[in-house]
């Protein structure tokens, strides 16, 4: 079994191939790391740990063992790497999870990462852990109107229903529905995963009532490849590059009441957008989530390139950035904001998953199938983002 400390070591180790240091530390955050396919496996390596520390180490941690940011779990557990394929990894990072905070990192949906990108944080990922177990695509028999049952009881306090995201992992989402096999969900539910939250049920519950449960979480749409095929292919030339900066820029200065100096309520934000005040938002999260829906008049400046930030008037205007892990993100935009002498800065607090539940205005191009991806929660802080 792989422990959290072993995971530690292997993601320093290959932090320090890539920043060329003896202690390991994490690299500066490159603007791209050039990959040649026809590299060695260390090299591949190097390069895919510099970009998991400039996209993925914010939630999931520098040693990959998750839960840095609101629950984003681990992508180390010696269960979860031998019951995924490339292929599940791949797909889970290119196309994200929709309607959570895991956006789509692949080009295709106007992400970062190409494939050759993905291909080299897998490499990452996997060294020295396990490979991948070939695992069967044949369904898991069960009945799932007794898996609903055994399912209430075992797993819906931590993982909520079909519908409504839990703390944890929403296995509801069709995105891990469509990329999932019926081998990966039980092995899951049978081995846990070690150094998580998650435990094993084997003991507690039989072989029936696993494939039962199986059964339920699969529910009447099964995997069919129709999700990801569904959305439309776009890229990060999709954005504009002439979006007005300011909103309302004849408006009145807002007066905001920030919780711990940092935290903007929601609606205190959309009052202020529907007064006609002044104001600059920023989207903090990757430009795919932009693309799909965003705050009208939000510009897109993702916490891992900084750089977006240099267009940013300094003349007072008040600056709100917004994610949706709900602060991570936009947490780190906001740091660097203050950082650089922007004193009218916030956090946007219940970031974008509440802001969409309470049925404030979003624009954008949803994934085709949105509607399938389960509602954000029904109180609270929206939940992790999903893997």
């Amino acid at each position: 079994m792989r422990s959290p400390g072993g995971a530690l070591l292997r993601a320093s180790i290959a932090l320090a191939l890539v920043a060329g240091c003896a202690d390991g530390g994490p690299p500066p955050a490159p603007a791209h790391v050039s990959i040649d396919v026809r590299g060695t496996p260390e090299q591949r390596r190097a390069a895919g740990a510099g970009l998991y520390a400039k996209y993925c180490a914010l939630c999931h941690a520098e040693s990959a063992t998750g839960y840095a940011a609101d629950h984003a779990p681990s992508l180390v557990s010696r269960t979860f790497l031998e019951s995924a394929s490339n292929d599940f990894l791949a797909r889970s990072i290119r196309n994200g999870r929709p309607a959570t905070a895991m956006a789509g990192y692949g080009t295709s949906r106007g992400g970062p990462l190409d494939e050759d990108d993905i291909a080299a944080i897998l490499e990452f990922l996997r060294w020295p852990g396990p490979t991948a177990v070939p695992t069967p695509r044949t369904a898991v028999h069960g009945d799932a109107i007794r898996g609903e049952a055994v399912f209430s009881r075992a797993c819906q306090p931590c993982h909520g229903t079909r519908e409504q995201r839990g703390e944890f992992v929403h296995l509801g989402n069709s995105e891990l529905l469509d990329t999932a096999t019926d081998a990966f969900l039980r092995h899951a539910i049978v081995n846990g995963r070690p150094g998580t939250p998650m435990p094993s049920f084997a003991a507690s519950l039989d072989d029936r009532a696993i494939a039962d449960v199986v059964a339920f979480v699969r529910g009447p749409a099964a995997s069919s490849g129709s999700s990801s095929a569904a959305r439309a292919s776009r890229s990060a030339v999709d954005i504009p590059t002439d979006l007005p900066i300011i909103i309302n820029p004849n408006g009145a200065r807002p007066s905001f009441t920030l919780r711990e100096d940092r935290f903007v309520p929601a609606d205190q934000v959309k009052a202020a957008l529907d007064a006609g005040q002044r104001l600059v938002v920023l989207d903090a999260r990757a430009p795919s989530d932009w693309l799909d829906s965003h705050i009208p008049g939000s510009l897109p400046a993702p916490y891992y390139d900084l750089t977006k930030l240099d267009v940013v008037p300094k003349d007072g205007t008040f600056i709100v950035a917004y994610c949706a892990c709900p602060h991570h993100a936009s947490g780190a935009v906001v740091d660097e904001l203050r950082k650089r002498g922007f004193k009218q800065t916030a956090v946007l607090d219940e970031g974008i998953l509440v802001w969409k539940q309470r049925g404030y205005a979003v624009v954008g191009t949803p994934p085709a199938d949105g509607a399938a991806h389960g509602a954000p929660p029904a109180t609270g802080s929206p939940r992790p983002r999903d893997l």
